[in-house]
């Protein structure tokens, strides 16, 4: 049997394992990002909590996700919620460190003309720094997004379900065209979820920062 005559006799249970993996992504992101910005926020303007904040986020980095999974399978059981609570808490550190950069790094003179006008602390941060920040902001979701999708990968061996599951199957029944089945499309979903993110990234791109892209190119192309 050709591997892309198994492929199409297992479309049904791909299918249906590719939208458990992009709903659990769906759900770690969307998590991660109502608690990682608003932490962002909270420690670009009350310095003291960077350290610890950045520190704990970096720890959990530096962990690895079998043994983060070790830990929470006996605290929550095994299944979807585990592996959504360690993909969200690996995902923190890009969409805060990402925030925190972006919201610091707004130029200075434009924050003055916002206070010269008579702009609140919380319309400066909402009007002025959060669009644009919102680019720097997308750039760590994006990164957190595509690393998302191979863990909730990694999470299938404790029964979170998702493409994982078809390639731990593979894997137990030593059957390489069911490894593959699933790993081909999990490297998809990868790219797709990338590319969409990428487009966002764009969308929520101000105007200035494009046109100073364009004035910079030109001006190195008539050099």
């Amino acid at each position: 049997m050709s591997f892309l005559k198994y492929f199409y006799e297992n479309l049904g249970e791909i299918g249906s394992k590719s939208v458990e993996h992009l709903e659990m992504t769906l759900i770690s992101i969307g998590m991660a990002v109502l608690i990682g910005v608003p932490l962002g926020i909270l420690i670009s303007y009350i310095k003291p909590l960077k350290k610890p904040v950045l520190g704990f986020a970096n720890l959990v980095q530096a962990l690895p996700s079998i043994a983060l999974l070790g830990f929470f399978v006996p605290l929550f059981g095994i299944g979807e919620k585990p592996a959504i609570i360690m993909v969200i808490i690996y995902s923190l550190l890009p969409i805060i460190k990402n925030t925190t950069t972006g919201l610091i790094n707004v130029n200075r003179e434009t924050l003055d003309a916002a206070r010269g006008i008579g702009m609140t602390r919380f319309q400066i941060l909402i009007k002025v720094q959060m669009p644009l920040a919102l680019p720097m902001i997308m750039s760590g979701i994006r990164i957190a997004a595509v690393t998302a999708v191979g863990l909730v990968t990694i999470a299938a061996f404790i029964g979170a379900g998702g493409l994982g599951f078809i390639i731990y199957s593979g894997i137990r029944t030593m059957n390489n065209f069911k490894i593959l089945t699933g790993a081909i499309p999990a490297c998809i979903l990868a790219l797709l979820v990338d590319g969409l993110a990428a487009i966002v990234e764009k969308l929520v791109t101000p105007a200035c920062f494009k046109n100073k892209k364009k004035v910079k190119f030109n001006a190195e192309k008539q050099k």
